[in-house]
């Protein structure tokens, strides 16, 4: 309820390095006001607009324009609920190069989640360092 209170909470977090993002840009409480008050590193597209972005055009026109609307504003966009390569493929081409989703891979209990970053930070076999 108290916006300046908010305002001032988040940028102490900024301060200390913490990243701040919208999410589910475009529905329920988000809101274009916030965009010019709020310390925000990132907008990220609701899941909602992703899903049909390549058969809808109405999506594809939101995602574009959330993405254009971002880079504006010097802010990263993600984009939530990619599950396919053509979806990925369709956002990088407009900009978006963060992506969340099943494509790459499905919600894990935190022992599996850990075992699958491990296995992500080796090297491919017969990789060298950099």
């Amino acid at each position: 309820n108290d916006m300046d209170v908010t305002i001032a909470k988040m940028g102490t977090l900024k301060d200390a390095g913490v990243t701040l993002s919208i999410d589910d840009f475009g529905i329920g409480y988000s809101a274009l006001s916030y965009l010019k008050h709020l310390p925000l590193d990132q907008l990220k597209i609701d899941r909602a607009f992703v899903k049909d972005v390549l058969s809808d055009p109405n999506d594809a026109a939101i995602a574009r324009t959330i993405i254009g609307l971002a880079q504006s504003l010097g802010l990263g966009v993600m984009a939530e609920g990619v599950e396919t390569e053509a979806q990925r493929d369709f956002l990088a081409r407009h900009g978006c190069h963060c992506f969340q989703g099943y494509l790459f891979c499905k919600p894990l209990p935190i022992d599996e989640l850990e075992v699958f970053m491990q296995g992500m930070a080796k090297p491919p076999e017969g990789a060298s360092g950099c």
